[in-house]
């Protein structure tokens, strides 16, 4: 390893750029299936005729079959409306203590800033006296 100099590093090469193309150049057709020749698609059909070999592992193909025969046997979901409600109770309850919790958060922060006698604290109680 050989270490230089400092400014004695070798300047980068840029690529030289390729030519533009010319816009005025016509434009070749796009080539498709149907525009090939009829040994192409002799050759296609023949290849799309062989079926390839099985990739799928035999464990996890019994497994997609024991999941789709289990869907036929689920209970519909009118049987639970009753857990779904305490869901739903129980959701509606925590937002209510959730909002309460915050307005006490608030007061203490603000009781903490008073007793602190910040200046923030003086301005806002200004604020809502005027």
């Amino acid at each position: 390893m050989r270490v230089l100099p400092p400014g004695a590093a070798p300047v980068p090469r840029t690529a030289p750029k390729a030519p533009a193309a010319a816009p005025d150049a016509p434009r070749a057709p796009v080539k498709t299936r149907e525009m090939g020749s009829a040994g192409f698609h002799q050759a296609l059909a023949a290849h799309q005729a062989v079926a390839p070999p099985s990739r799928v592992d035999p464990s996890i193909a019994a497994a997609i079959e024991r999941q789709n025969a289990s869907r036929g046997m689920r209970e519909p979901e009118e049987d639970f409306g009753d857990g779904q409600a305490a869901i739903e109770e129980l959701q509606a309850k925590a937002a209510r203590e959730a909002a309460a919790d915050s307005g006490r958060v608030r007061a203490l922060r603000r009781a903490r800033a008073e007793r602190a006698g910040s200046a923030a604290a003086a301005a806002s109680r200004e604020a809502r006296t005027a």
